[in-house]
């Protein structure tokens, strides 16, 4: 339980090549509250939702999370999907979702609801352009250098 009460915005994503994409990312969830908590995708998660190994181990991923100045924590997930009884123990008050995450918002709210969390969820908009960076769009651009 927290002693004071501020207000907590969770994060969740795979993180596995730092971009700008995500520094807007982190940068807008944290001035929705106080503390910004980053829950970093198992490796298992990795494999099963991008179909591909990950870059960096989820290690090495939450090692660069916590030197970032809008993180104030970071848990690394459980394989497979979300864990309800993690965010639970986490005690958000804000859900914040990338613009390009794939989560059906109706669908987590009621999830939530479902196990007794009470927390909003917000998408966070583009900052820029759509596709600025992409960690998939990375990949390809450095194998089309290296490998032609």
């Amino acid at each position: 339980m927290r002693q004071e009460k501020k207000i907590r915005v969770l994060v969740g994503g795979v993180f596995d090549i730092l971009h700008v994409g995500h520094i807007h990312f982190l940068t807008q969830a944290k001035k929705l509250g106080d503390e910004l908590v980053v829950i970093v995708a198992h490796d298992e998660t990795v494999r099963r939702r991008k179909g591909r190994e990950p870059i960096n181990s989820m290690y090495e991923r939450a090692e660069v999370l916590k030197a970032l100045k809008p993180v104030d924590d970071v848990i690394i997930g459980e394989p497979g999907a979300l864990s309800f009884e993690l965010v639970k123990k986490l005690e958000p008050d804000i859900i914040a979702l990338g613009p390009d995450q794939d989560f059906d918002v109706l669908k987590l709210k009621e999830g939530l609801k479902k196990h007794g969390i009470n927390a909003e969820v917000i998408r966070i908009p583009y900052v820029y352009k759509k596709d600025i960076a992409k960690t998939s769009k990375i990949i390809k651009r450095i194998i089309e250098y290296f490998c032609e």
